[in-house]
């Protein structure tokens, strides 16, 4: 089994499920086409980076994902910095804001790929409140400048979705019966 990611989020869930796997960085261009749907987006590059990880291991599970957080049907990018975060934030506050977590997996000419969403609606924000949990976070590298497993749950007022693991961006109740459709259901005793 191998992830397609070097998230240490998507690494920690993936843990949860008792199987051992590698994790092998994909590189993959995230550019977004023009006019991409976000939804459109993340399940398109979640696919492109099994597949790509699955050329050089093409007898291995291959696990790909990626999140897209979208705001009236428009991505919103990974700030990249404190100014954008912030900026990205004010954007946000009393809005709700939907995540895209999209997964593929991919085991030779065997493809499977689901998105889930996560409706997240982020409570009225104070400029110093935006300013103590980028400080905090330091959620440069996160869509929507928000890492719900850590302090960023403080800025939701709800959050709405069929798989509590999908705003971390690995759906883990998806990826288990994806999984047990090739032969890795994490419930099996020859699982190890």
């Amino acid at each position: 089994l191998i992830l397609a990611s070097s998230s240490k989020y998507r690494q920690e869930l993936l843990s949860r499920l008792k199987i051992p796997f590698l994790s092998v960085s994909p590189d993959v261009d995230e550019t977004p086409f023009p006019g991409e749907p976000p939804e459109q987006l993340a399940l398109r590059l979640a696919l492109a980076k099994a597949r790509h990880i699955a050329q050089a291991y093409p007898t291995h599970v291959v696990i790909g994902a990626d999140q897209v957080a979208s705001l009236h049907d428009r991505p919103l990018g990974k700030p990249g910095h404190a100014v954008a975060a912030h900026a990205q934030l004010r954007q946000l506050s009393g809005q709700t804001v939907t995540f895209f977590s999209a997964m593929a997996v991919v085991l030779g000419s065997h493809v499977q790929s689901t998105v889930v969403p996560t409706h997240c609606v982020f409570r009225h924000l104070t400029e110093a409140a935006i300013a103590r949990y980028i400080a905090i976070d330091q959620p440069f590298d996160t869509a929507g400048s928000a890492k719900a497993e850590c302090l960023g749950i403080a800025l939701m007022q709800s959050m709405h979705s069929s798989d509590p693991t999908s705003i971390i961006g690995l759906p883990l109740i998806e990826l288990t019966k994806m999984l047990a459709q090739v032969g890795l259901d994490p419930l099996d005793e020859h699982i190890q």
